[in-house]
Formats: structure tokens, C-alpha cells, sequence
């Protein structure tokens, strides 16, 4: 469904995925998506996911069918995000029953959005206003080798 105002998923609903990604990290997701609480309105995402390595796909694979199997749960909000042209991807092969095309918007919808979701509210946090620019968008990404041990 596209709306103009409906919010960007937040930090618990994404997982962005690269060769580095373990095994866990994708079970904890699909877990979160498909349990008992996950009809609060959430859109759980795996963006990236053809960048997983074959033996975590598979995981991934047999997590969210034995999830599906068992759970109960039918009107849940999973969506796996691939590169359509990674071909050799064992994920978009063993999802491809699912596969839907990503309705097409312009770049100028696209950035309306964005600046329309990531603006900084009047009144907010000192945080937020430590990254402070002319447009006040509120986000950047910070990298860390070593993340939550301050380095």
C-alpha cells in the first residue's frame, strides 16, 4: 500500500545483509516477523538478502518455512529485498513462489518522501541536533568495527 505518510520501518524491523551476515542475525528477524506479537503493525525487511552466503540462505530458508509451518501466523509482514539481477542468489530461487516487482516511483517521489520522514521535529532531543544541517534530516550512519564498545 503506498501512502505519502506512512512511517519508515524502524531499527527493529530491518536487517541489512551482506557476506558478513550470520546465520542468527537473519533467525531473529524471521523470528520477530512471524511470532505471535508480530501483527502490531510492523514491516520486518531483509534488505540485500542475495548478499547472504549460500549456507546462511539456507538457514534462512528453512527458519522462515518451519516458522510458517508451525507458527500459524497468516497475515504477517515479512519482505525479503534481492537485486533482481543477482541470478545466482539461493535466495531469490528458493523464495521466487513469493517474488512481486517493486512498484516503480520517480526520484522526485522518492526524495519528497524521504524529506517528508527524516525531518527533525521542533522541540527534539540534543541528539538529534548534534547532526544538525540546513536541511535537518535527522539521519546519518555512524560505522564501527567494534559497534556498542565505543569504537
Amino acid at each position: 500500500q503506498h501512502t505519502e505518510t506512512a512511517p519508515l520501518p524502524s531499527y527493529d524491523e530491518v536487517l541489512v545483509c551482506s557476506p558478513d551476515t550470520e546465520e542468527e542475525e537473519v533467525e531473529l528477524l524471521v523470528r520477530r516477523a512471524l511470532s505471535a506479537g508480530s501483527q502490531d503493525q510492523k514491516i520486518y525487511c531483509l534488505l540485500g538478502a542475495d548478499k547472504l552466503v549460500y549456507k546462511v540462505s539456507k538457514q534462512l530458508e528453512s527458519h522462515f518455512f518451519r516458522l510458517v509451518q508451525f507458527s500459524g501466523i497468516t497475515n504477517y509482514r515479512f519482505f525479503i529485498f534481492c537485486n533482481a539481477k543477482a541470478h545466482n542468489s539461493y535466495v531469490i530461487t528458493a523464495f521466487d513462489a513469493y517474488k512481486v516487482t517493486f512498484p516503480s516511483c520517480s526520484m522526485t517521489e522518492i526524495q519528497t518522501y524521504l524529506k517528508t520522514q527524516l525531518q527533525v521535529p521542533t522541540g527534539a532531543a540534543p541528539v538529534a541536533q548534534a547532526f544538525e544541517e540546513p536541511h535537518q534530516q535527522n539521519v546519518k550512519f555512524v560505522f564501527s568495527e567494534r559497534a556498542g564498545m565505543g569504537e
